[in-house]
């Protein structure tokens, strides 16, 4: 096994770490942005110093490795030159090297998790290391995994199926009663059924080949009160299967979520320039491990919604079921000038109020985004020059936010700066809908100008219609004719804005935004006598 560095990363002074849990950039210098890492990796320049050779890496070799302008960092068993990149690393110089001459696996996903490196770093590749590293995550074994449930109640889930002439049904005992549609993933692409479903803090993957052709349309139903799920897939031919089908990678595997990688770890083809011409390695390199998965979703419309942000609908695929939870996010990827780019967004809802988007589009078929385009960006100018009908590929969601932080609920405060509204969105639909104890839901939104402001009319008709809500807008430059409150979060701001209905109500903060902004709203609400229990931060 490889050795990997004891130490905390990022380090505790380090720029990168945050105390919620985001991460900070550091200044780079002129020429030294994504765009220009990637026009250098276009560019021919041999980035590892092996003139296009790939080799096996010893752990004795990687050690050797260990300095700035020598820098190798082996990720899940892949060794890279990383000393090219270092300029270009939005997180410094420093943080590359915690991982110097190691395996920076565990490192790396602290922080990077959901990063492409392998699109990233492809030129920078040396080759693999010469034995099976058994740092990769992967799947527990089932006994370690049943220990591990066993200890909060529920039991290893199963499934089994059954037919009728023209019928499929697949059913998932996950022996948990909290299970419902947003709880499973479904998708089938050919021969290929992939059910993913998440109980707690594990995802139970069901990956099949199936024996027959079914129809791309199915339907998925919870019985909640036994933790059942039914997916119902329909035959092309109407005649009798003698079995499902053959298992495919992973399937009916138990994995921890915070295993379930971004890079989905199959058969590598990694191309090298040499000497003019194309050369094609080929790595057989298939871990235990199970990554998020990409489905390709059309995109129906675009809509302005203030002067940088856009209202971007998605459809799913036929063949798929998801439903993001609430406060949870995918990444969107895209393949900008040959380089697979990934960001992370939160999905919202197509309106707060139904008058506002008509036809309400059902949630389990169509995905909203609102998208601040950052016009000397990389990613959203790209998503932005989509045209309907374009494709974008969207992950499984991923997220810590859980739903039972609103039982019982009295008193909701939400902090959002800017596009760090977007995770309310939900949060306003699903308070004010469904938490019968709900006293009181307080909004203070935070942006520099009115023109900023996302979907205000909406904000001000739905507190007009629900007494419930206040809703506070907090400007940084305004104009002279504004009348409301201006500045930024403060000690003086949240004093008089986080006032319980009841002294002893149970409360939720939840706050977003840049990560200036959360770090510090983090901090002020623990001064103001906040439980951790008490503060949800959302990052990415």
């Amino acid at each position: 096994m490889l050795n990997v560095p004891s130490q905390s990363f990022p380090a505790p002074r380090s720029q990168q770490r945050v105390a919620s849990g985001g991460r900070s950039k550091v200044p780079l210098k002129q020429g030294r942005s994504l765009m220009d890492w990637i026009r250098l990796t276009k560019s021919g320049k041999d980035l590892t110093g092996l003139k296009g050779r790939l080799i096996e890496v010893t752990e004795e070799e990687l050690k050797k490795h260990n300095k700035k302008d020598d820098c190798w960092i082996c990720i899940r068993g892949f060794v890279y030159n990383v000393s090219p990149y270092m300029e270009y690393h939005p997180g410094g110089e420093d943080e590359l090297m915690r991982a110097a001459g190691s395996d920076g696996t565990e490192l790396f996903d602290q922080v990077h998790r959901w990063v492409n490196y392998e699109s990233m770093l492809k030129e920078c590749l040396v080759g693999r290391m010469a034995i099976k590293p058994a740092v990769l995550k992967g799947m527990l074994p089932k006994s370690q995994v049943t220990d591990t449930l066993a200890k909060e109640g529920p039991s290893y889930p199963s499934y089994d199926w059954f037919q009728t002439n023209s019928l499929v049904t697949i059913a998932i005992y996950t022996k948990q009663k909290d299970i419902n549609l947003d709880s499973i993933i479904v998708d089938h692409q050919d021969d290929s059924f992939r059910a993913e479903t998440i109980i707690k803090d594990f995802l139970y993957l069901i990956h099949i080949g199936l024996s027959h052709e079914v129809q791309e349309d199915f339907s998925v139903r919870v019985v909640e009160s036994v933790g059942k799920i039914e997916i119902v897939l329909k035959k092309k031919e109407n005649t009798s299967w003698d079995f499902l089908g053959h298992p495919l990678e992973n399937h009916n595997s138990l994995i921890p979520r915070k295993d379930a990688e971004d890079t989905y770890m199959k058969n590598s083809y990694i191309r090298k320039n040499i000497n003019q011409r194309r050369e094609t390695f080929i790595f057989t390199f298939s871990p235990n491990v199970v990554g998020l998965y990409y489905r390709k979703c059309q995109l129906i419309s675009k809509e302005n919604v203030t002067h940088d942000t856009r209202l971007f609908c998605l459809m799913l695929p036929p063949s798929t079921h998801l439903q993001v939870p609430i406060g949870q996010h995918v990444y969107l990827k895209l393949p900008i000038t040959g380089t697979e780019i990934v960001k992370p967004y939160t999905p919202v809802s197509g309106s707060l109020l139904s008058e506002f988007k008509e036809p309400v589009l059902p949630n389990n078929k169509y995905i909203y985004f609102l998208i601040k385009i950052y016009h000397t960006g990389l990613f959203t100018p790209e998503l932005d020059r989509l045209q309907i009908g374009d494709f974008v590929s969207v992950s499984s969601p991923e997220g810590n936010f859980k739903i039972s932080k609103f039982q019982e609920l009295e008193d909701l405060f939400l902090l959002a700066a800017g596009t760090g509204f977007t995770p309310m969105v939900k949060i306003l639909n699903y308070a004010l809908t469904d938490i019968p104890s709900l006293r009181k839901v307080k909004l203070m939104f935070f942006n520099k100008t009115e023109d900023d402001i996302i979907w205000r009319s909406q904000l001000e008709k739905l507190a007009f219609k629900d007494k419930r809500l206040d809703v506070e807008f907090v400007l940084s430059a305004p104009v002279s004719e504004w009348n409301g409150k201006q500045g930024h979060i403060s000690p003086a701001l949240l004093s008089e804005f986080l006032k319980r209905n009841l002294d002893k109500s149970k409360v939720l903060v939840c706050i977003c935004g840049p990560v200036p902004f959360t770090e510090q709203g983090v901090r002020l609400l623990q001064d103001l006598n906040f439980s951790k229990n008490e503060i949800h931060s959302f990052t990415a």
